[in-house]
């Protein structure tokens, strides 16, 4: 009995400080959604330190506590950024402009702000005051939001066409119901591949999702949304419908672009695991309903200057922007060393082309008829693209954290902790990076990445003893 008794004191005493912890982060939360700056670089690494600390006892304990207690947390936790002006990114100033530039039946692809505030032309309200807060470069440079997203920007706009801190609400709360659904399908594709559906807090709990998409508005989480919604289709062999849900998700967002040439194996190799040239139909119609769903999404905005000012803007991350980057910065320095100048032009044209090669690769060297197989393959195409990529901005990171839920891999989840030192550019009055700083992320990042390379049945970040030891096939 005092075995028993005991027994159930520490289990009370462990729900004890699950709640505690909770009630911490949502302080925390509150502190980095109302009172910090971005420039409040020492502020902010202690806040982002104690929050993955709470993150990580969290997770570990999910095991103690109903799942919906956790799923309830995870809501919360968003929804107290709910009324805050984003305090870590001026983006969403360009995301409203979009908005109503369309709702006053403008198409947002073929003009600038520049241009309308220089010639005094206020086209739509709060005008200055969006272009102030966006900022020149921004503001300079025509807009590379698809479709998709564009409609996000115009139920914002149709919603709150007069305020912006409505018009904030609005996109917070669609990126909101976009994480639920992300969870949703994501913890049922989980049980479909008879991994641990808990995973997905992986990525629900994660103060960097939680303050980097729902607190500063990025929309990968409406692209995440329908990905996942895609995957969980196609594991269910329902892929005609999953290719439509696909496109959405690359007119939210073009970085589900690099994957479409992994589905190769997964269609054109039947049950026995045998090659089937049959099946190359069914391959091309799934090429066929992706991109004529996005091109017809895309029509309602065509204009001979379309295809031009946004491949420009989309090319400019190539050819001008550069930030947080790994392998680049290495380029660079060795193009100052031997021609003395800045081989970015050149560099930003390379890196794809190494991207390709290496997705080459992956969608013929392995075994992508595996479902896991196939979402692994994905997290290291586009690991590859950011390692060797000229900008690399937090909320890109994104992508990868949902892909290693349904993997083996975990290093997106450690870069998720230490890519709170590419913050310390902003902590300057003139933006300017620390190389230490970055050198040190992707020396951890690597590091890890390599670990996991090497030791591939390692234990997860759950415990040994919060779930069950899982051999993930064709990993």
């Amino acid at each position: 009995m005092k075995h028993t008794s005991k027994i159930v004191n520490t289990l009370f005493s462990k729900k004890y400080s699950i709640l505690l912890v909770t009630l911490l982060s949502g302080v925390l939360y509150l502190l980095f959604a109302y009172m910090l700056q971005r420039t409040e670089f020492g502020t902010f690494l202690v806040l982002w330190a104690f929050l993955f600390g709470t993150y990580t006892f969290l997770y570990k304990n999910i095991h103690l506590m109903p799942i919906r207690y956790f799923i309830a947390i995870g809501v919360l936790f968003r929804l107290l950024f709910l009324v805050g002006i984003p305090n870590l990114s001026q983006d969403f100033y360009r995301f409203i402009w979009d908005g109503r530039m369309i709702l006053e039946e403008f198409n947002p692809y073929l003009s600038l702000p520049q241009t309308y505030i220089e010639n005094g032309n206020f086209p739509i309200n709060q005008a200055e005051e969006l272009y102030a807060g966006m900022g020149s470069m921004n503001g300079s440079h025509y807009t590379n939001y698809p479709p998709i997203n564009q409609l996000c920007f115009l139920i914002a706009a149709m919603l709150s066409k007069n305020s912006i801190l409505g018009s904030v609400i609005v996109m917070r709360s669609l990126i909101i119901l976009a994480d639920i659904g992300i969870f949703y399908f994501g913890y049922k594709l989980l049980k479909n591949i008879n991994s641990n559906p808990n995973y997905i807090f992986l990525y629900f709990l994660n103060p960097f999702i939680i303050i980097e998409l729902t607190g500063n508005l990025h929309f990968e989480s409406v692209m995440l949304f329908f990905f996942v919604w895609s995957m969980y289709l196609l594991q269910k062999r329902k892929w005609i419908l999953a290719g439509f849900i696909f496109s959405l998700s690359i007119t939210v967002k073009l970085i589900p672009l690099i994957f479409l040439p992994l589905f190769f194996k997964w269609f054109t190799f039947d049950q026995k695991k045998q090659f089937n040239f049959e099946n190359i139909k069914k391959l091309l119609l799934f090429y066929a309903i992706i991109i004529i769903s996005c091109i017809t999404l895309f029509l309602p905005f065509y204009s001979p200057s379309l295809i031009a000012n946004y491949s420009n803007s989309v090319g400019l991350w190539f050819r001008n922007f550069e930030f947080n980057a790994s392998f680049y910065y290495i380029f660079r320095e060795i193009g100052y060393l031997f021609r003395g100048y800045n081989e970015i032009a050149i560099i930003g044209k390379i890196s794809p082309v190494l991207t390709i090669i290496f997705l080459l690769i992956v969608t013929f060297f392995r075994k992508n008829y595996h479902i896991k197989t196939l979402i692994s393959s994905m997290l290291l195409a586009l690991s590859f693209y950011y390692f060797t990529t000229t900008t690399m901005h937090p909320w890109y990171l994104s992508t990868l954290i949902i892909l290693c839920v349904f993997t083996r891999f975990r290093y997106p989840i450690i870069w998720s902790f230490v890519m709170v030192l590419s913050y310390q550019a902003y902590a300057n009055t003139v933006w300017k990076e620390n190389l230490w700083f970055v050198v040190l992320e992707y020396l951890v990042v690597y590091s890890f990445l390599f670990y996991e390379l090497k030791k591939p049945t390692q234990k997860r970040l759950s415990g040994k003893n919060c779930y069950e030891k899982e051999k993930e096939s064709g990993l």
